[in-house]
């Protein structure tokens, strides 16, 4: 295996988790790490045994691909800055602030031939991983994520802070352009959106209801899908997911499914089956790093790729735009 060598830019909290992953990452060699507070990048690069280099450049030049951790408001110019000294890039969620950032990053990554990956962690949360021999075409989806109330982070509205999480798988699991957006949101707590709703219509008639907070008294993050014979449920934080499916009477038990009752349609009886799709263990961190580094290796599209970022923050910022015509500040 060819190894990568990788970089991270921004050693916050989260950018102390990529380094900690990447360092353990068979195949990845973690190469060092830069920000701005150079006594926490010292500290970082000390704990897992790797270079506190002293300017972003300095780091750019001694890689093949970086992890971009830092605050949102500079991923653009950390992002390009790689982008021109041929890197392939992981951003973390969101790609960028703004959509014209994120259509600069995906242009330049194009013109380069560079990958771009954006860290949108739900999409390799276990529950999710375990639907994916189900077709799913959902019709209506409902997602709640509720969070209690950190003054950390409060300077990024909720919806690029919690909801584009949201916004991200819907759009995976939807498969058709957005037709129209509804969305109403206050600031509660913060100068800016604490709580926000939208309606998100798809072209092919899918529709989706969508609520985040930063206020609420107990967490959630759950996501519910319903289509032509099935309901399907998932539970983010257990990392459980469940299927209610309407299938044929005479069609075989599947192994794992569980009888809820038959129903007659037509002239035809039905049975309705539950099952829970069995869950791995995988840390969605690791996991997600661990196929960008195949990505990069292959030169195969990521999985969550820049322009998927980037139709997520449209999305975002459109619903943002709704709600800041009700006199809501935008950021």
């Amino acid at each position: 295996m060819q190894p990568i060598c990788v970089g991270v830019v921004g050693v916050g909290h989260l950018g102390s988790l990529h380094a900690k992953m990447l360092a353990g990452i068979p195949g990845a060699v973690l190469t060092g790490v830069f920000d701005v507070d150079q006594a926490k990048s010292a500290r970082v690069a000390q704990e897992y045994g790797t270079r506190a280099f002293g300017s972003l450049e300095e780091l750019l030049e001694a890689v093949d691909a970086v992890t971009v951790a830092v605050a949102t408001s500079n991923h653009a110019v950390v992002s390009l800055e790689g982008l021109r000294r041929g890197k392939h890039l992981f951003i973390e969620k969101p790609i960028t602030e703004t959509v014209q950032e994120a259509d600069a990053i995906c242009t330049l990554a194009r013109e380069k031939g560079l990958l771009v990956q954006v860290g949108h962690i739900e999409r390799f949360n276990p529950a999710v991983l375990a639907l994916e021999k189900y077709d799913i075409r959902p019709m209506f989806i409902e997602s709640h994520r509720l969070a209690q109330f950190k003054p950390r982070g409060v300077d990024v509205a909720v919806v690029l802070d919690l909801m584009i999480h949201d916004i991200d798988l819907i759009l995976s699991f939807a498969k058709s352009p957005v037709h129209q957006v509804d969305a109403s949101g206050v600031a509660v707590v913060s100068d800016t959106i604490d709580i926000a709703n939208a309606r998100l219509q798809f072209e092919n008639g899918c529709v989706a209801n969508v609520t985040a907070s930063r206020i609420s008294q107990r967490k959630m993050r759950k996501m519910r899908l319903f289509q032509r014979n099935a309901y399907i449920s998932i539970d983010f934080s257990e990392g459980l997911s469940e299927v209610f499916r309407l299938v044929t009477a005479d069609e075989p038990d599947v192994r794992g499914t569980m009888l809820l009752g038959e129903i007659e349609m037509g002239t035809r009886k039905h049975k309705i089956v539950y099952e829970q799709p069995e869950v791995k263990p995988v840390n969605a961190l690791e996991h997600e790093l661990s196929l960008f580094l195949s990505s990069v290796r292959g030169g195969t599209r990521p999985i969550v790729s820049g322009e998927d970022g980037k139709r997520a923050l449209e999305v975002a910022s459109v619903i943002m735009e709704k709600i800041h015509r009700q006199g809501m500040p935008l950021s």
